[in-house]
């Protein structure tokens, strides 16, 4: 499943212009965040949020919801590398989400998934029965000194459109 698409789409995604240029016509929120993302390839995605004024809560933190959409990103991004421009095109809906906070977020929260093999097996499962697929992806999210600072779980259904 690894195309040139594929590889194209990771190199662009890991450049700053590149990927802030896609935020800010299709995720503005994600634009205005300052959120990027550090590393994206087969196995993992990491993608990072500064603590910064428009992100603050009035508890001198990240806003819950600015993480779940970085959080969110770590885990799409693994989807999008091998669904983008792809023939068949897919469907993808987020169907769950869940968290567990355990700190303040008051720097840079890096958002790691390390599910790529599993979301890559599942893609190839909805493209050889047509039907869709359930991808159960997680990620942490970790200060600079490696804290948990939170933790989400985001339950994906996918499935390769019909020609």
């Amino acid at each position: 499943m690894a195309t040139e698409k594929t590889n194209r789409l990771r190199r662009l995604a890991v450049k700053s212009f590149y990927f802030r240029t896609y935020l800010f016509w299709n995720l503005p929120m994600g634009f205005l965040s300052g959120m990027r993302i550090k590393k994206l390839n087969e196995d993992q995605c990491i993608v990072t949020v500064p603590f910064k004024w428009i992100n603050k809560n009035p508890f001198k933190s990240t806003f819950w919801a600015v993480l779940g959409m970085a959080g969110e990103m770590s885990t799409a991004a693994l989807i999008l590398q091998y669904t983008y421009k792809q023939k068949p095109s897919f469907s993808t809906l987020p169907l769950k989400c869940e968290a567990d906070f355990n700190k303040k977020a008051i720097g840079v929260t890096s958002f790691i998934c390390n599910d790529g093999k599993m979301v890559k097996e599942k893609l190839k499962e909805a493209i050889e029965t047509k039907k869709p697929v359930v991808i159960k992806a997680s990620t942490q999210g970790i200060d600079k000194n490696s804290n948990i600072i939170c933790e989400f779980k985001f339950t994906w259904s996918v499935k390769a459109r019909d020609y």
